[in-house]
């Protein structure tokens, strides 16, 4: 593939594809991608909130004046770092899957929005949160917009003449996370299935969907691969991601078979192949979910965030 900077900003990739990059790709700082053919526009994802999502709308319509009004957005998952913006284009077609737009709500009306918004109370969940998130965006009080359509495993869309193909593929990284593949282009957004340079974060969906959709989209015929964070990248890309998940699973089985606590764990396993990744203190996340999956009971959020955030602090990352 061509070799693209990892810059903050609009990129053209051609043909009427675009990605909007947010380096590092860390907590909050996420991807979003334009489709274009004709008048015809495509949004995918809408970053974490309304000021970053006017800055990148106004980007996108200064690059090109079918951007100006956008015409059907489509949320990848259920994530505020994915659906912020949505507030901006009340007015458009808002597209998800059913599971993302039933979790969308479950995150609007449940504990984590108040965690944020009122950390101070919530111990070291929403100090954590703060820190990572909460201090940097304006993300407090924000309005929350929910998609207008919604469809079961697949859709596809025409943008002008252009074919394009969203594929539900969670439960992985959520409930309801959605491909969306432009075959004509070579191109698939492929919201939070790829984490790109950048530590994944296990939420609720399964590790076992998460590496079979990293195995469907190496089976497209695809040349350019925009992640839900990080850089872009290729196949290749995808290859890293799926062998992160083979490789934690693997090593963290032989320490749940051996009687280690998840945390123990997550510092055990050795990350050498992955060092110089954002956001490392997810392997407490990460390990945790695997061990839920291999029938251990989840240690709580309280508990995982409270062991992330010494690791980042550890790590000079306030």
């Amino acid at each position: 593939m061509r070799r693209y900077s990892y810059t903050e900003g609009l990129h053209d990739l051609g043909s009427g594809c675009f990605a909007y990059l947010q380096p590092d790709g860390g907590w909050g700082l996420s991807n979003a991608g334009l489709v274009l053919d004709g008048n015809d526009s495509l949004l995918i994802d809408t970053l974490i909130d309304l000021p970053r999502a006017r800055r990148m709308l106004d980007a996108m319509a200064a690059a090109t004046p079918a951007a100006k009004q956008i015409g059907t957005v489509l949320n990848t998952h259920a994530h505020p770092d994915h659906t912020g913006g949505n507030a901006l284009f009340a007015d458009s077609l808002i597209i998800a899957s059913e599971a993302t737009a039933e979790e969308m709500r479950a995150i609007a009306n449940g504990p984590m929005r108040d965690a944020i918004e009122r950390w101070r109370e919530f111990g070291e969940t929403g100090a954590f949160l703060h820190e990572v998130m909460g201090s940097r965006f304006e993300i407090a009080g924000l309005a929350r917009v929910y998609p207008n359509r919604t469809f079961a495993t697949e859709l596809t869309l025409h943008v002008g003449v252009k074919e394009v193909r969203l594929i539900k593929v969670g439960p992985a990284h959520t409930q309801g996370d959605t491909l969306a593949y432009v075959p004509a282009d070579r191109v698939v957004y492929t919201g939070d299935i790829l984490f790109h340079q950048v530590h994944p974060l296990a939420s609720s969906g399964s590790i076992q969907a998460w590496i079979d959709a990293c195995d469907q989209i190496l089976g497209w015929d695809v040349e350019i691969v925009v992640p839900g964070h990080g850089p872009l990248t290729d196949k290749s890309g995808v290859r890293r991601m799926k062998d992160y998940w083979e490789y934690a699973r693997r090593e963290a089985r032989k320490r749940f078979d051996a009687g280690m606590s998840f945390d123990e764990a997550a510092l055990d396993i050795v990350w050498d192949a992955y060092r110089g990744w954002v956001d490392e203190e997810r392997i407490f996340s990460n390990v945790n979910a695997l061990y839920r999956e291999f029938g251990a009971a989840a240690a709580p959020i309280e508990v995982v965030f409270r062991l992330a955030r010494k690791y980042r602090r550890g790590r000079g990352a306030a």
